[in-house]
Formats: structure tokens, C-alpha cells, sequence
């Protein structure tokens, strides 16, 4: 009997996610949905409605945002940028980085350990 505790939570071996359609952007909130989330890495799904924002803060894990629908202003360290529909950023590991959605947005966080 293997007595190993596991974990990794949320999405399966050949599950399929509807990334874009598995999360709601709800008036003046912010949600999330974690798809996965084991000890080097975490998947999560955000759905930011416009003006919504995350302030300055940083994390043990590099984060990489791709925005799937909307547009984001992200800040690291000084410098911002506007991350739009099918675009990638990396948030370096340790690094102050903060992010306010232009319009509504929904995006996937993956977090993961180097």
C-alpha cells in the first residue's frame, strides 16, 4: 500500500481546460480558480474586471501572466507594460510586481519553482 500523500490538486492527465470559458469576470471583482497546484508549480485562472488590481508584491516562484481576453497594465519592479490578448510576460521570482486590469480580463498564472 503506498501511503504517499499527493499534492497536486486540480487538473488531470488528459483533462481538458476551457481556459478562456472555465472562468467569470464578475463586476468590480476579482476571481480565481486553481487547475493545479503542487509544491513547484501552480496553474490558476483570474478574472479581473476593468480597474481591478493587484498591488505591489512579490513571490518565492517565477510567475509568467498570459492574458487570454483583455488588457493589463503590468508592473516589475519600475517599469510597467500593457500585456494584451495571446501575450506572455515573466515576473521574475522575488521581484516586486503588481497588475490592474485596463479593461475586463481573464489570464492564467503559472508559478513555478526554479
Amino acid at each position: 500500500m503506498n501511503d504517499t500523500i499527493s499534492l497536486d490538486k486540480g487538473l488531470q492527465p488528459g483533462q481538458i481546460q476551457d481556459l478562456i470559458n472555465d472562468i467569470q469576470v464578475n463586476p468590480g471583482a476579482i476571481v480565481s480558480k486553481t487547475l493545479r497546484k503542487s509544491p513547484n508549480m501552480n496553474l490558476t485562472l483570474f478574472g479581473f474586471d476593468a480597474g481591478q488590481a493587484l498591488s505591489g508584491h512579490s513571490s518565492p516562484m517565477d510567475a509568467y501572466v498570459q492574458i487570454l481576453t483583455g488588457k493589463m497594465d503590468i508592473t516589475i519592479a519600475e517599469t510597467t507594460q500593457t500585456v494584451g490578448v495571446g501575450q506572455l510576460i515573466l515576473m521574475p521570482a522575488g521581484i516586486n510586481h503588481a497588475l490592474e486590469a485596463l479593461e475586463p480580463t481573464k489570464m492564467l498564472l503559472t508559478m513555478v519553482s526554479v
